[in-house]
């Protein structure tokens, strides 16, 4: 089996990526999971850019790191100096990385435009500072040809000859960048065969951007061709468009094409990964994100599902455990009989024909008045329990009120809201009050609050995400609004929905639905 290496630059070109900001901490956290899944080679970042990654190649010794390799990015030296007067090639040697990375231009234009120097002066500077890096480090250096596919196309044989260079300063790979992203496939396969043929032993690999959407075909079409190390992004995070995403490129070569890209079993962590970066860059997962986002395996339509439930590979094309992923069934008005069945076949095996059209009429129902059950597992249960007569509420919702002060109330101090909440418990009649960073808050403070004496399990209930969605605008201010809370209750995440033309009582619908939801599973599981 053919290995392939890996090597990320998520923690330098992913941070380039609009609304990414890494802290040392995130990066250096980042750098242990890429270790832990098998990934060869990490780009830290540029010493002497920025004190967080000066910072970061100080800390990043004191890792254990049992595979991962450790490697700094910088340029070659300027055209006016020698390799070893140029201030940002001794920064990389300072930092003492496990290897060195460098960028140098391989097209004409960006040498005259960018570097105001010669093609000739160019191709020494790319040598001389290999040459410098290796001598000094006595460790790998890999070249980074900027711009080279299009370098190819304005001058293939200055772009050749900026390869040669490298090798004949002794870089130990030269990574081809489609820099501008819009390369095609057919012309990466194209340049690579001639740059293959014309530098004699070269060890090539790929690093490509998204800007044409090809970013991850033309990484493959470069792995056929002869590559052997991948550069890229998890998730994709880069500049502009973005780099090629590299759990897409690894689902691809090591599920599809039968290379070797991370120790043995490993993939099957990629989707952990996956989610770990979003969360440390704050960005929602995309949902269709191949192979790793939430509805990678996710079926709607009741055809698809039934012929899953037959035989999966009729609408995968891989199984979702073998990227760590997990098959969804989401239930709405287009389900069939065949979605109920394959979501609740586990917990609710007595399902009769009779019960399962009652759920379908009343989801039906719900969605036409509004109600969106795709992600809102928690409601979906209750329709299901009332249905087989297993709904059995914990508590009984009184009232609720809400009080927002004046801002003279808490002049120079930030405005909190206050809200009371009343709530029966078999016979005795709760009443508490307490305050929020905002109505939905401070509301459910106050229910968790009132609820927590008689349910101390509802400690680990914990709200992760509120959203609220415009309903039929065209009614303006008595548009119906579709309010949707997701929380976390003994390692499960979960969503509510509620509708109604007031948010706040959409809101408390959702919220009773998810106190009740999490009760009941723990009094009585389904």
């Amino acid at each position: 089996m053919k290995s392939i290496e890996i090597y990320d630059t998520t923690l330098r070109d992913g941070t380039q990526g609009e609304g990414v900001n890494l802290s040392l901490q995130d990066k250096l956290d980042i750098t242990v999971a890429l270790d832990e899944l098998g990934v060869d080679f990490a780009e830290g970042g540029w010493p002497g850019s920025n004190p967080k990654d000066e910072d970061y190649f100080l800390k990043v010794k004191d890792l254990t790191l049992k595979h991962l390799k450790i490697s700094a990015f910088g340029s070659t030296h300027r055209a006016a100096i020698d390799a070893a007067d140029d201030g940002n090639l001794n920064k990389l040697i300072e930092a003492d990385p496990d290897i060195t990375c460098i960028f140098g231009k391989s097209w004409d234009f960006q040498v005259e435009i960018a570097l105001g120097t010669t093609p000739d002066r160019n191709l020494e500077m790319i040598q001389g500072s290999v040459e410098y890096l290796a001598k000094q480090t006595q460790k790998p250096v890999f070249f980074d040809a900027e711009h080279f596919f299009d370098g190819y196309k304005s001058d293939s044989g200055y772009a050749i000859a900026s390869v040669q260079a490298a090798v004949d300063g002794g870089a130990e790979r030269v990574i081809l960048c489609d820099t501008n992203g819009g390369v095609m496939p057919h012309e990466v396969a194209a340049a690579i065969r001639e740059v293959s043929a014309a530098v004699a032993g070269v060890k090539l690999g790929i690093h490509v951007h998204n800007d044409g959407g090809l970013a991850v075909a033309n990484t493959l079409r470069a792995i056929e061709e002869g590559a052997i190390q991948v550069q890229g992004t998890i998730n994709g995070l880069g500049e502009r468009c973005g780099n090629a995403d590299l759990t897409t490129i690894l689902g691809n070569l090591e599920l599809k094409l039968g290379y070797q890209c991370l120790p043995a079993g490993q993939i099957r962590n990629l989707t952990n990964l996956s989610r770990k970066v979003w969360e440390y860059v704050g960005i929602a997962c995309p949902l269709g994100q191949p192979f790793v986002g939430p509805s990678a395996f996710a079926h709607k339509g009741g055809v698809h599902v039934s012929a899953v439930q037959r035989n999966p590979y009729t609408y995968e094309h891989v199984s979702p455990e073998s990227v760590g992923n997990a098959r969804k069934v989401l239930i709405s008005e287009l389900s069939g009989g065949s979605n109920l069945r394959a979501k609740l076949a586990n917990r609710y095996p007595q399902l009769d024909n009779d019960a399962i059209r009652a759920i379908l009429d009343e989801i039906q129902d719900r969605e036409h008045l509004g109600y969106s059950f795709e992600n809102a597992d928690g409601s979906f249960d209750q329709i299901v329990r009332k249905q087989v007569g297993r709904y059995k509420p914990v508590f009984e919702p009184v009232f609720y009120r809400i009080y927002s002060p004046s801002n003279e109330d808490q002049a120079g101090s930030e405005v909190l809201i206050e809200a009371t909440v009343k709530a029966k418990v078999a016979d005795e009649v709760l009443l508490c009050a307490s305050e929020g960073h905002g109505p939905i808050d401070a509301l459910n403070r106050a229910l968790q609050k009132a609820l927590l004496e008689a349910f101390p399990v509802l400690a680990d209930l914990h709200l992760t995400d509120y959203s609220v969605k415009v309903i039929n605008s065209t009614q303006e201010t008595a548009a119906k609004v579709r309010v949707h809370i997701e929380h976390s209750f003994e390692g499960e995440k979960f969503g509510t929905v509620g509708v109604n033309v007031d948010i706040l009582e959409a809101s408390w619908i959702a919220l009773i639905e998810a106190y009740q939801y999490a009760l009941m599973q723990h009094v009585d599981p389904a």
